[in-house]
């Protein structure tokens, strides 16, 4: 069954937006870096703790926070690598805690591998966004070095999946989207692990599309961090699939939708970016705050999503996630 709205509404009292488990153990996990979304520790023994809290993020800004967030993307990217281990090796070691992953600790490439296989987006940054401005200026439309085929509307398919790299902003900052030539004229990453993730990315994106496709859904992008483990491997780090770093659509209605030039059914976080855009920001300046009940649907959608795609009813702990988290991971 569909997980019903007072359990959401619930779970907006149980959110997880921040954590402080640093200091040297056993009292802590080390070293903490707080991205996005997910707070990394070091401990300094080659793992990295990776706890993906509830907060959503959109627009290179952090949002707020979204019931159940957090749990829905660890246990759904848990999921997804193990499907694709035998695509590329990823950084996972355990899953200790609904929000924990234990991973390798690796060198991050300075680069998001993003795959997009549709001509779509809202930000102005998007691969849509710049392909309509092209058009009206009456330029040949480029994007990270494809040339794209003119005469395409909003989210048509591209003749295939295309890699569109993006720098790495820190946080608050915004990221940016280049060629490879580009990139390697930045000096990031070499060319080597560069062409290497590659890839790993196009591939990994194949066999998204074909376990998405199984269950009625459209892999329409994604982005994946990739990193260097010890033994010099490029392994897949961070996440994988979710409705944080992919856009999904529903295939039993697209082309209908399209059709009608309508957007196409989505459960990703689409939903929260089409909403803020809705109120006029995008990105820029003091932002709207976000209704509870904006936040229970957009979190509803997270888990369907997750039900979706692995098949099975998820089930969300209600303890007290600060709680639960110090006793999982064995924390005096």
């Amino acid at each position: 069954m569909p997980i019903d709205t007072e359990t959401l509404r619930k779970g907006l009292e149980l959110t997880l937006d921040a954590t402080d488990l640093g200091g040297p153990p056993p009292r802590g996990l080390g070293t903490k870096y707080e991205g996005k979304v997910r707070d990394n520790y070091l401990p300094g023994d080659g793992r990295r703790i990776l706890v993906t809290t509830d907060r959503i993020s959109a627009f290179d800004r952090v949002l707020g926070t979204l019931p159940f967030k957090g749990q829905v993307l660890n246990q759904l990217a848990a999921w997804w690598f193990d499907q694709t281990k035998d695509v590329a090796p990823n950084h996972v070691l355990s899953i200790p805690d609904p929000n924990v992953t234990i991973g390798i600790d690796c060198r991050p490439l300075e680069v998001e591998l993003v795959v997009r296989a549709y001509l779509t987006g809202v930000t102005s940054t998007s691969i849509w966004t710049h392909y309509a401005r092209s058009v009206a200026e009456g330029r040949a439309p480029v994007f990270c070095g494809h040339a794209l085929p003119e005469g395409l509307s909003k989210n048509d398919p591209l003749p295939a999946p295309i890699l569109t790299p993006s720098t790495k902003a820190e946080k608050g900052g915004h990221d940016v989207s280049v060629s490879r030539d580009e990139l390697l004229a930045m000096g990031r990453v070499s060319a080597e692990e560069f062409d290497r993730a590659s890839q790993l990315a196009l591939a990994l994106f194949r066999r998204g599309q074909e376990l998405c496709a199984k269950r009625g859904l459209i892999l329409v992008d994604t982005k994946y961090e990739m990193g260097v483990d010890p033994n010099g491997r490029i392994v897949v780090i961070d996440e994988m699939h979710t409705p944080d770093s992919s856009r999904y659509w529903f295939r039993e209605s697209y082309e209908e939708r399209r059709a009608r030039g309508e957007e196409p059914e989505s459960f990703d976080k689409e939903y929260v970016r089409r909403w803020l855009a809705a109120q006029g920001w995008t990105g820029d300046g003091p932002m709207p705050p976000i209704p509870d009940e904006v936040r229970i649907e957009a979190s509803r959608r997270y888990v369907e999503a997750c039900e979706t795609i692995m098949g099975r009813a998820f089930v969300p702990d209600l303890e007290d996630p600060q709680v639960r988290l110090r006793r999982n991971l064995a924390l005096t």
